[in-house]
């Protein structure tokens, strides 16, 4: 099987949608090159930096969603295990620890194969669904690295569901 390599033009450069949501909205935003856009974003937990990278070569729009929040070495083997239990009921999207750094990040990609261009609903749904999930598992992360407790405790801390009204 031969993959075919096709040479697609684009009206418009995905990262330049990503700009243009962000102007309309008022969020806070660095353009670091022409493949690439940095937004901040307030949360309820902490601040999030959002950073959307276009990948030619596999015609993708990459977001990677980070927070300040730094896992220790004595906490890493406890933080693998949550990313895996949080990885296992995410459907779109992962959590990643990159270990030199202690950084917890959200990764996840729009594909655009065939020249597709992006629509600004598209990207609004993809950084509110890391987002969402950032901001829902938060606590998990925190209470994993300054409780001590562990990863299973933690994200059925997280996850519990009120029941009724007071």
């Amino acid at each position: 099987m031969e993959l075919v390599e096709l040479d697609v033009g684009r009206d418009i450069h995905p990262v330049d949608v990503i700009e243009q949501v962000a102007h309309n909205n008022d969020w806070a935003f660095e353009r670091t090159g022409d493949d690439e856009i940095a937004i901040s974003v307030v949360g309820s937990w902490t601040d999030y930096h959002v950073s959307f990278s276009w990948m030619e070569d596999f015609e993708a729009l990459h977001l990677a969603c980070a927070f300040d929040i730094k896992v220790p070495e004595n906490r890493t083997l406890e933080i693998l295990r949550l990313l895996s239990q949080i990885n296992e009921q995410l459907l779109f999207g992962h959590f990643d620890l990159w270990e030199q750094e202690g950084a917890i990040m959200f990764r996840q990609s729009l594909l655009l194969a065939g020249g597709v261009e992006p629509s600004s609903q598209q990207v609004e749904v993809l950084l509110s669904s890391a987002l969402e999930a950032c901001e829902g598992y938060f606590q998990a992360f925190q209470f994993v690295i300054w409780s001590g407790i562990s990863a299973k405790d933690a994200l059925s801390a997280v996850l519990f569901e009120t029941q009724g009204n007071a």
